[in-house]
């Protein structure tokens, strides 16, 4: 791969900055969410578009951002990018009714999608050796605890000062972003054409072809589509719950500025189990990881409907099942992740765009459908939460038990 210059001191700073601004412009302006449909006069699940179209942008242009940032340079790829979540934040900010908001929205997530490409490549770029997965594991877990805490503060800034000032906020972040990285990442080459010795003049006709020889090579993988499959259910269970749970929690009367605290009860325990996994993985492997996993998130949703079936619905009996699904999550998302770019390494890349792309399209799908639910409370959550960890479950049944019996050399553990 062709690098430029050694980057700045403050690199790490830079690529927290940039990785996880998406994640904190998508989960920031959730509290406001139950009341934006009284604001605006609309349903919950129109209002839940807003949150869809975020995350359908965010990510179907990862698909983009990564080729585009190989082929011209990291640099201003993620300079347009942020350029557009600062266009989109101040839109938001300014949108006079639900339509200009969910336009917005959309635009924001076209935005910052650049972020989360280019952050990751910048990984590559800049460091070597064991610092890179050190650096990947710092910025992990820096994105687990993001929505939680940009929960937390737009539900303040919600009640203090309205929900739009959190809009403001976004897009002076957007603009920092943008400033540290006109400072600190250096124009580079275009990394993937000259580092296949491709003449510049046929850069472009051998990217397209590249790229459509890639995806359908991947395609024809039956474990690579089943890893897919097993990560894209654990986002939509996740996103179910992002998106539900503001609104299940408004039902309990619990305020704006306290919905944060219940936010965390998936993403610190996901956290957690992202630790074990690091401790665990060469004694255990990613069969019995993931399998551990599965059992936790389905005794944590089983624990959520029975307490809510049993009459006992409160904030505390909605939030404490959610600890055993985090944990889940942090046990069999990190081998799944794995596994998706270990079949073919040739293809890592684009191996991992695809499933980040399918993993927030799908997200966005999940959500909105808990706007069509959400409001009979937590009961329809948890049955759409149960429903794609199922699906994951399944895929996980065919992937181990079917797939790489037949293809053994494919497998991991």
């Amino acid at each position: 791969m062709v690098t430029s210059a050694a980057p700045p001191r403050g690199r790490t700073a830079n690529l927290v900055l940039q990785v996880a601004f998406g994640l904190v412009a998508m989960t920031l302006c959730l509290p406001a969410l139950p009341d934006w449909a009284h604001e605006f006069g609309a349903s919950q699940a129109t209002v839940q578009l807003s949150f869809s179209a975020y995350v359908a942008a965010y990510g179907s242009l990862q698909l983009v951002y990564g080729p585009w940032s190989d082929r011209l340079g990291r640099k201003p790829v993620l300079l347009f990018g942020l350029a557009l979540a600062v266009l989109g934040s101040l839109l938001a900010a300014l949108a006079p009714n639900l339509a200009t908001l969910i336009a917005a929205r959309a635009l924001q997530g076209a935005g910052t999608a650049a972020g989360m490409v280019v952050g990751r490549a910048l990984v590559q770029d800049w460091f070597a050796g064991h610092e890179r997965p050190r650096v990947m594991a710092y910025i992990g877990m820096v994105m687990g605890l993001c929505p939680p805490l940009a929960t937390l503060l737009g539900g303040y800034i919600h009640v203090q000062a309205g929900w739009r000032w959190g809009f403001v906020l976004l897009a002076a972040l957007a603009l920092l972003a943008w400033i540290m990285a006109w400072r600190d990442i250096p124009p580079g080459r275009p990394v993937r054409a000259a580092s296949a010795g491709v003449p510049a003049q046929d850069a472009p006709r051998h990217w397209l072809r590249t790229l459509a020889n890639s995806y359908a090579r991947l395609a024809r993988e039956p474990a690579f589509l089943l890893y897919v499959v097993v990560l894209a259910s654990t986002t939509a269970a996740f996103y179910c719950f992002l998106s539900g749970a503001p609104i299940v929690l408004a039902g309990y009367g619990v305020a704006p500025q306290q919905v944060g605290w219940y936010i965390m009860a998936i993403p610190f325990p996901y956290v957690l189990g992202n630790l074990l996994t690091t401790r665990l993985v060469d004694g255990w492997g990613e069969r019995r990881l993931m399998a551990v996993g599965q059992c936790a998130v389905l005794l944590g949703l089983s624990l959520l409907l029975g307490l809510a079936w049993a009459g006992w619905r409160s904030p505390l009996a909605f939030a404490l099942p959610l600890v055993f699904i985090g944990v889940g999550h942090g046990l069999l998302t990190p081998p799944a992740l794995a596994g998706t770019v270990s079949l073919v390494p040739a293809l890592a890349g684009s191996a991992a765009a695809v499933a980040g792309m399918t993993q927030q399209l799908l997200g966005a799908l999940a959500a909105y459908g808990v706007g069509l639910v959400s409001h009979e409370g937590p009961v329809n959550l948890g049955l759409l939460m149960l429903g794609a960890s199922l699906a994951g479950l399944l895929a996980q049944l065919l992937l181990f038990g079917v797939v790489l019996r037949r293809f053994p050399a494919n497998q991991k553990a």
